[in-house]
């Protein structure tokens, strides 16, 4: 039987290497989107290979749409098919309040975070729709949607809850259709983003803040997200589902 396909974007480290590890030992092979980082995208790629996916290395900026057009023009050649998606791609700036912020920061935080998670998941529903037997789209969102990020990442917090209001949208319009979309907010998740907002430290300095006390694995989030692509979960759309150790 052909195994099914999943995109995960933003693959190369962190929560997008964690899902596509897993989803491998799951059973799927992998399209495997990253913008820079070539080292960690093939490392990743190695080690879903060696659990016995085939996987499709296509670097792409998804704050550009004609990078998005040739990646799935890439998936379309090499697959002919699309399964799922894990909408992970995404962005951070330094902490800064609101008085703080830049048109031009502004403008590549909702690039990124929510204009380019937007047209790529409307790429991946038009293929789900063409194939006419359903699918599962995951788009990970962030527990700041719903907490502000005050005088930090206010803008980060902002455009993570148009993705929890953008997942409800797109999962009513395509429900009937048998294709799923769900958002997941991660908490405190140890993972390098933190280091990309100048805090290398941040997950361990306020992890006492979260109920459980610790901060969040990769993996953690990686068997949610994975849990919600199932057919375990096959009666969720248009839902938000907290991984925060309760915060």
């Amino acid at each position: 039987m052909t195994r099914p396909v999943c995109l995960i974007t933003g693959a190369s480290a962190g929560i997008g290497a964690a899902c596509a590890r897993l989803a491998a030992a799951r059973g799927y092979d992998l399209v495997l989107n990253y913008r820079t980082d070539h080292d960690g995208a093939h490392r990743v790629a190695s080690d879903v290979e060696r659990a016995g996916a085939h996987a499709l290395l296509c670097p792409a900026d998804v704050a550009d749409p004609d990078a998005i057009e040739d990646m799935f023009a890439q998936i379309d050649d090499e697959f002919g098919q699309l399964d799922a998606l894990i909408n992970n791609a995404g962005i951070v700036d330094h902490a800064a309040s609101v008085t703080e912020l830049t048109h031009a920061r502004l403008r590549r935080m909702f690039d990124v975070n929510v204009i380019g998670a937007i047209l790529v998941a409307g790429a991946a529903v038009r293929r789900m729709q063409a194939q006419g037997d359903g699918g599962a789209i995951v788009n990970i969102s962030s527990a700041a949607a719903r907490l502000g990020s005050a005088n930090e990442f206010v803008d980060y917090a902002a455009a993570k809850a148009a993705i929890d209001t953008f997942t409800k949208g797109l999962s009513d319009e395509v429900a009937a259709e048998g294709i799923r979309v769900m958002s997941l907010r991660p908490g405190l998740i140890e993972t390098g983003i933190h280091a990309k907002g100048g805090s290398p430290d941040r997950a361990m300095r306020l992890s006492g803040n979260v109920p459980m006390r610790r901060a969040g694995t990769a993996e953690e989030i990686a068997h949610a997200a994975l849990w919600l692509l199932s057919d375990e979960a096959s009666y969720i759309t248009g839902s938000t589902l907290d991984v925060s150790g309760g915060r």
